[in-house]
């Protein structure tokens, strides 16, 4: 079997994992050596058989499995019944406990949680199961707590002070005494640390680490948005003032070292509003006909040296952060807005992929290493799409992004951009035959005041200009990880992998689109692939479009960073990584080292080492992304909160037991309509169908259907938009 056929590496150890607890709870009073367990779960190949291994070795250390005599396990006492697992808090105070290698999660009701918290790793007591009934049980032990700092709200009492957090899931106040408040006045938003539970207490004690403000207040939830996920929202003085040290001019001697690509026709295309440009793009026609198309990133690596206090604090962020009225860059701002930008007319030292292509985006030959740039032009994506759209440069002046109106682009860049649009589009195409999948998710944007009001909502659209921008950087992304990645002997690198979804969650999709009158096929993979590109091309521009593209993207895989390649199913590649954005990706940073280190004829790294570095990026990356959608949610609330008399139409995005979710077509906000307020019935929620239905009307709320809706509360404070329904009849 190919590696792209392959299940994660992680997925195959929880499977192994799984077949050792019920080859030895199956017969309990024996004991097994790795042969006959492998022979058990039918394990056959070498890596599956060291993965045994290890595990075993690993759940023995655990306390998991015992070592009754040298190579012979058999199970615990008691094991049956607990397990280590992650605990999910649900919006009602319960829980369910999610263990590697089970298929049910464990039900925990609130009383039987025993102070642990959501995410928090526990040992759990399994209850001996009745028929027919969910696995539960209670936690019998914390071992480690997922987070021990939450934002809320002070509480103040006569000698002492209550804090309550915002987070939902957070079912208990922290009780903080009067000479721990750290100057917080009643009311306030704080961060608060939580510092001692004793047994005997109902509530955890705790002390104010932080004032964020006025709950309401634009900058107080903001701060407290970066807090809730422990995310920064300035540099400490020390690291700020080492990056003002830095020497980032431009040296000779530097240059030397370098490929001179100075006079190379090299232009960048961004965002309208960006301030710091990564990547740029050369474009030379060689003699033969080909096309030399250079792939130019900044050299931050040649300023963020390792084992510095900048490179640490940049490793601990791991990514800058995208709210709606803000950026939190990963790198100071004489980093990634002046040293690292590639901004036009200006010496800079890039990181660089140069590929040779033919007229059919054919590639014959390729170069990477350091470089030296001088960028002629900067455009907006807006700009080179004109270009592309009327096949010359005369920019209009409603168009251009220049201070000086309507220009002239040269002839020379305008054959440039419309020659890498067609290899962009040939190169696409390639991707989609081989089953990559085209998410063209619309993507929700504010129009904002001075004050960071949203005062209008529009929404990003990718086109041409922007896809020759994603090809070409899907290219050296994909180019550079083969490169190491087929290296022999093995080498240890940084990859950003997609594993296959997962069949359950495709088929509760396909369940939820054919209500639609759409199908998913599932004869193979490249049917899967296809009818799921097919599904995104019949929803565009409907009503259930954003809700079907939101739904597909949630039945797939996370992206990660691993040491482990498995290849990236979304793209349909056999190798990737990131490669093209260092100014705002510590991975990327970790793969320019790497690289340069191979090109030097370096030995590999260690494993450990950047495994560990690679899950802390992955981890930070979903911080950020949790932040940036509650940030995208406190400004929808905001901007609905001046809408409150209008009627909307909306689609029900989600159907839950105590009310249904409704996305507005015009502007994608979301809230919710509670089932109690929905008059002149009484409304069961029915699983199966996606949908509730009044008790004595048969009324239906689907999902999918469209209903009409207006603004019944908001709560920028909770975050919370609740919507009142409009039945059909009363309009």
């Amino acid at each position: 079997m190919s590696k792209r056929n392959k299940k994660a590496k992680n997925h195959r150890t929880n499977e192994i994992t799984k077949g050792i607890f019920t080859v030895l709870e199956n017969e309990p009073n024996k004991s097994f050596n790795y042969k006959q367990i492998a022979a058990k779960i039918n394990v056959t190949d070498a890596q599956d058989r060291n993965t045994l291994i290890k595990r075993l070795t690993q759940l023995k250390e655990k306390k998991r499995i015992q070592e009754v005599d040298r190579g012979q396990y058999k199970v615990l006492e008691n094991s049956k019944s607990v397990h280590e697992g992650t605990v999910d808090v649900t919006g009602k105070g319960n829980a369910y406990i999610i263990v590697e290698g089970m298929d049910d999660d464990i039900f925990i009701p609130a009383h039987k949680l025993n102070k642990a918290f959501h995410k928090d790793k526990v040992e759990v007591y399994i209850y001996p199961k009745k028929k027919s009934k969910k696995l539960e049980g209670e936690v019998v032990k914390i071992l480690e707590r997922f987070k021990t700092t939450f934002v809320g709200i002070v509480d103040m009492q006569k000698t002492f002070a209550f804090v309550r957090p915002s987070d939902f899931r957070m079912y208990t106040d922290i009780f903080v005494s009067k000479d721990k408040l750290g100057g917080a006045s009643d009311g306030e938003k704080v961060l608060v640390e939580i510092t001692d539970w004793p047994d005997d207490v109902d509530s955890p004690f705790g002390k104010v680490t932080e004032v964020l403000g006025v709950p309401g207040e634009h900058d107080t939830e903001i701060h407290s948005i970066l807090a809730e996920y422990g995310l920064p929202y300035s540099f400490p003085p020390e690291v700020q003032h080492f990056a003002d040290q830095l020497d980032t001019s431009i040296k000779r001697e530097e240059i030397l070292k370098r490929k001179d690509l100075r006079d190379v026709l090299t232009f960048t295309i961004d965002p309208k509003d960006a301030k710091d440009f990564d990547d740029a793009l050369s474009f030379k026609k060689l003699e033969n006909g080909n096309f030399e198309i250079g792939i130019h990133i900044a050299d931050v690596s040649h300023y963020l040296e390792k084992d510095t206090i900048l490179d640490e604090e940049a490793y601990n962020r791991a990514t800058s952060v995208y709210l709606v009225d803000r950026v939190v860059p990963m790198l100071p701002e004489v980093l990634s807005n002046n040293a690292c930008s590639l901004r036009p007319n200006e010496e800079k030292y890039t990181f660089s992929a140069i590929f040779e292509l033919d007229d059919k985006a054919v590639l014959s030959n390729q170069w990477f290493g350091r470089t030296v740039i001088n960028s002629n032009e900067r455009f907006a994506y807006e700009e080179a799409q004109y270009i592309i759209e009327n096949g010359n440069g005369a920019i209009p002046k409603e168009v251009s992004i220049r201070d000086n109106g309507a220009y002239k682009v040269s002839d020379e860049v305008v054959e440039a951009t419309l020659t890498m649009d067609r290899l962009a589009k040939i190169m696409r195409e390639k991707r989609m035959d081989k089953g990559a999948l085209s998410f063209d998710k619309v993507e929700v944007r504010f129009n904002l005041d001075e004050n960071s009001n949203p005062v209008g909502v529009y929404f990003k659209e990718s086109k041409d200009a922007n896809k020759l921008i994603e090809e070409f950087m899907l290219l050296a992304n994909r180019k550079v990880a083969e490169f190491i990645g087929k290296q022999k002997p093995k080498k240890t690198f940084v990859y950003r992998v997609h594993d296959d979804p997962d069949p359950d969650k495709l088929m509760a999709l396909n369940g939820i689109v054919s209500k639609f009158g759409h199908k998913l096929d599932f004869k193979d993979k490249k049917s899967i692939s296809s009818s799921l590109n097919q599904l995104l091309q019949d929803v565009k521009g409907k009503k259930e479009q954003n809700m079907v593209d939101t739904l597909t993207i949630r039945s797939m895989s996370k992206a990660i960073y691993t040491i482990d390649n498995i290849g990236h199913y979304g793209l349909a590649f056999d190798y990737y990584t990131h490669f093209t954005s260092p100014i705002r990706r510590y991975p990327d940073v970790m793969v320019h080292r790497l690289l340069q280190h191979y090109l030097d004829g370096g030995k590999s790294v260690k494993d450990e080492e950047y495994q560990k570095k690679c899950k802390h990026s992955s981890d930070m990356e979903y911080l950020a992304s949790s932040a940036e959608r509650d940030s995208i949610k406190y400004m929808q609330i905001k901007f609905m909160q001046d809408h409150k008399d209008e009627e909307f139409r909306g689609v029900i995005s989600g159907v839950t037991e105590w009310g249904i979710y409704v996305e507005i077509i015009a502007n994608k906000c979301e809230g919710m309509i509670r089932i109690r307020d929905i008059k002149g019935d009484y409304f069961i929620f029915d699983e199966k169908q996606y949908a509730i239905i009044g008790e004595r009307t048969k009324r239906k709320y689907q999902l999918g259907d469209e209903v009409t809706v207006m603004v019944k509360s908001t709560d920028l404070i909770k975050r919370h938009l609740d919507f009142a329904l409009i039945p059909d009849e009363q309009k």
